[in-house]
């Protein structure tokens, strides 16, 4: 049995609309020891890949971190799966708040140095000295009290389609970046209450415990994420302090969250909060674009691109395209969260 994905872009595209059947978007993560990672790796990719789930995962020695698409027929044998997983049993889900079920076309399961590529030394610093957990009703009411600080722990494009309204948002484009900028710039409030949030709470945990090992006496994370905080203040009936669209690293790129658009379409100005991926693959840049200039430009970000997409595209129809397998590894490479 094959353990990887061998079919192309277009089959994947074209396997995922004859389905039949909805799915259901559901992320997790876990810090948790796992001795063989290759092992634990192909033994996910075995079930999951029976139980036709679709997603990225990423395994370490320090865990798991998944974004999955699972076939609604096959929730209960999913669920059923990971409670017989010692690894991942009782593992934390959050699904999706916004789904058309089209969130990943394959499964992709790999084995990484970290599960999130935050650039730190874990052996510097104690990664389970973690800040205090906090329900979404909790931050929520925390959020609102005055002194108190609140930091978006995720990437400038994320924050930039939504974000907790007194949220401090930092100009970066990696995590790696962030835990690193956020101490150093919090250096002179370390006794305040600071309240951290990400997508799904998997980078509050490291970098809670970075800043505790900078002496920052009172973190707090949001447990789940903005995800749960969605799905708890709906159930609540409270407005939303999170506004505007909740990023996500699927081809969704993004479920709304509120009504809000805060954003503006980098090309043109024009307000709007749609991410898309340049539609030329050697730049492939994730950038905010309206309709009429997604029409504009062919789904390429600039004029050079849109140039250069034009030609590459006569080259194609000569049989000079790029591989499937060189435009998804450049795909790939893209990823950082």
């Amino acid at each position: 049995m094959l353990l990887y994905n061998r079919l192309g872009p277009s089959a994947l595209k074209a396997r995922l609309q004859a389905e039949k059947f909805h799915r259901r978007t559901v992320s997790f993560y876990k810090y948790v020891n796992i001795e063989n990672p290759q092992e634990f790796r192909d033994e996910l990719y075995i079930a999951w890949d029976q139980l036709q789930c679709y997603g990225r995962v990423y395994v370490a020695h320090e865990g798991i971190n998944a974004q999955m698409s699972v076939p609604e027929h096959f929730i209960d044998a999913f669920i059923a799966y990971l409670e017989i997983v010692p690894a991942l049993k009782n593992v934390p889900l959050k699904w999706a708040v916004e789904d058309d079920g089209k969130s990943f076309l394959k499964l992709v399961v790999k084995v990484r140095p970290k599960i999130v590529a935050d650039g730190l030394k874990d052996e510097v610093f104690d990664v389970t000295n973690v800040g205090t957990r906090l329900s979404p009703i909790e931050f929520h009411n925390l959020a609102q009290q005055e002194g108190v600080i609140v930091v978006d722990m995720r990437n400038s494009y994320e924050s930039e389609v939504g974000h907790f309204e007194r949220a401090i948002c930092p100009e970066v484009r990696t995590f790696r970046e962030e835990v690193e900028l956020v101490v150093e710039q919090l250096q002179e409030q370390k006794d305040k209450k600071i309240l951290l949030y990400c997508t799904g709470g998997v980078r509050c945990e490291k970098a809670s415990a970075w800043m505790r090992h900078h002496g920052f006496s009172d973190v707090n994370q949001l447990h789940g994420g903005v995800i749960a905080y969605t799905h708890e203040i709906k159930r609540a009936g409270l407005p939303s302090q999170f506004i505007g669209k909740n990023f996500v690293f699927d081809d969704r790129l993004g479920e709304r969250i509120t009504e809000d658009v805060i954003s503006h379409c980098h090309q043109c100005g024009k307000s709007c909060d749609t991410h898309v991926n340049c539609a030329y693959d050697p730049c492939h840049k994730l950038v905010i674009q309206c309709d009429e200039c997604a029409e504009k430009y062919a789904g390429c970000c600039s004029e050079e691109c849109f140039r250069e997409f034009s030609q590459l595209s006569q080259r194609d129809s000569l049989g000079q395209s790029m591989s499937e397998a060189e435009a998804e590894a450049k795909v790939e490479a893209k990823v950082e969260i």
